[in-house]
């Protein structure tokens, strides 16, 4: 798969099949358009070609993004579609400017000037241009001009993505990491940048890697108690580990923190990136009378973990 992030120094595209979204998330309902993009490209011996954008439209256009949060990163958004498949993926610089392009140069300019589409897969619901006048009529309307055949995306395919997206959230902050996995097709995973913490962990028996997540868009789980399998920056297996997020109400309950204890290691990876496959929910945060009761539990977390992985 080719990323592209210069759109004005795109590629020739062979027959190209585009559609355009956030694809958050890149979960099962994603996939049904995509599998469609990737038969319509096979039966043209073309290419598929999504466009996505960053940042995220709505943090330009909107006053509400404040609290949004998504599924994935930019970065691992390109690893999962170039894992299904996909030719090319084009991030498009989203700003005020491309925002508001009247409709017609966005057809004329961005769409057919860069990507001269043979196929151009779209929901009915899709809006472009300035004051989002431009849809799906206005590009069959202009499809004959232009020489590109329009592919709707149904509406109930439509419908089940968002309301999948939605779902996939709401299961993640609630640490319903089962039902997210559902819905995503794979199991959510996130990463984090491995920074000093205050040992305490290390005096316990328990070291921990303590996680900054460097993109603050990214959502985490709830808090609580997970088994987890954790993969360091440069290596090629995944480790048993079991995670904590919260407050550490034991401890002192003033920051939320994240921390992974990963089983019989003891390398140090500070300042690398941790990468973290959610597996299980295993209990809320507890607060214990000391810390001799803690690593009772603690040990306990481990013997559960370990069932899990």
């Amino acid at each position: 798969m080719q990323v592209h992030r210069d759109i004005d120094n795109l590629p020739a595209f062979r027959n190209a099949v585009v559609t355009i979204g956030t694809f958050d998330g890149v979960h099962m309902g994603h996939r049904q358009v995509i599998d469609k993009m990737k038969t319509e490209a096979t039966s043209i011996n073309g290419e598929t070609v999504i466009i996505t954008f960053h940042p995220h439209p709505r943090k330009v256009i909107s006053s509400t993004i404040l609290g949004v949060r998504l599924i994935n990163t930019l970065e691992e958004k390109i690893d999962l579609l170039q894992q299904i498949g996909i030719d090319h993926v084009v991030v498009v610089p989203f700003t005020d400017s491309f925002a508001n392009q009247p409709a017609d140069e966005y057809i004329k300019y961005f769409l057919i000037d860069k990507f001269h589409p043979h196929t151009i897969i779209i929901g009915y619901d899709h809006h472009f241009g300035r004051d989002r006048l431009g849809d799906y009529r206005l590009l069959e309307k202009e499809a004959g001009k232009y020489g590109y055949q329009l592919k709707e995306i149904p509406k109930h395919i439509l419908e089940n993505i968002s309301i999948s997206s939605t779902n996939i959230r709401e299961a993640i902050l609630h640490s319903d990491i089962a039902t997210a996995d559902t819905l995503l097709g794979y199991e959510f995973f996130f990463s984090g940048l491995v920074v000093h913490g205050n040992k305490l962990g290390r005096k316990l028996g328990y070291p921990t890697a303590n996680l900054k997540i460097t993109d603050e868009e990214k959502i985490v789980p709830g808090n609580g108690i997970y088994a987890v399998y954790a993969q360091p920056e440069g290596f090629s297996e995944r480790l048993k580990a079991m995670m904590s997020i919260g407050f550490r109400p034991t401890v002192d309950g003033k920051k939320r923190v994240i921390e992974v204890n990963i089983f019989d290691f003891d390398e140090e990876i500070y300042d690398q990136t941790l990468k973290v496959f959610v597996k299980k929910y295993l209990r809320e945060e507890i607060k214990f009378d000391g810390l001799v009761e803690l690593v009772k539990q603690i040990d306990q977390d481990k013997i559960d973990s370990l069932k899990v992985l």
